[in-house]
């Protein structure tokens, strides 16, 4: 018997000062048995940083057709393409031809920076590509604010993320690879 995904429910308010967008986004998530609680918080991040009515949650984990998450425009052409993790060339690659932004949030630890390593040379002459890198003990407090019903409220600001959950909050720093 396959097992079933995991249903998370978010709402989450966004006071993006760089964007001047202000808003707040009920979301059903759900979470690939084979996702991580960071993995799927990683997810729930990329949202809020590019949050917009049009942007939403794709298969993601369970397709290579698809991101994490994508918006499309009234054509049904990909503006925006999100993907976390550590893809293969190829993959970027095929991102940056079919859409007209790619945005990747790398994570891992030691092994996002041996990623980097062998593949930031190919990625630069993607002109439509950007690389976030999150670091390991940032990903890990992102799990942690994880619940099947989370009602949280992000601040972002020059490279700066402030989540909170009304008990604690986390300060995250975007860095910026490519």
């Amino acid at each position: 018997m396959a097992l079933k995904a995991t249903i998370f429910k978010a709402a989450i308010q966004i006071a993006d000062l760089d964007r001047h967008y202000y808003q707040t986004h009920n979301l059903t998530i759900a979470r690939h048995p084979s996702e991580t609680d960071e993995r799927m918080m990683i997810r729930l991040l990329a949202f809020t940083l590019h949050a917009d009515e049009q942007l939403s949650f794709t298969k993601g984990i369970s397709t290579e057709d698809e991101p994490d998450l994508w918006l499309k425009n009234y054509s049904d052409e990909i503006e925006l393409w999100v993907d976390l993790g550590q893809p293969d060339e190829k993959r970027i690659r095929k991102a940056c031809g079919r859409s007209k932004q790619v945005v990747l949030y790398n994570y891992g630890g030691n092994t996002s920076d041996m990623w980097w390593q062998v593949n930031s040379g190919k990625f630069s002459r993607f002109d439509n590509l950007r690389i976030i890198n999150l670091s390991q003990e940032q990903t890990q407090q992102l799990a942690e604010f994880s619940q099947r019903s989370m009602q949280l409220n992000a601040t972002i600001q020059e490279g700066h993320v402030l989540l909170s959950d009304g008990s604690r909050s986390l300060d995250l720093m975007l860095e910026q690879r490519l």
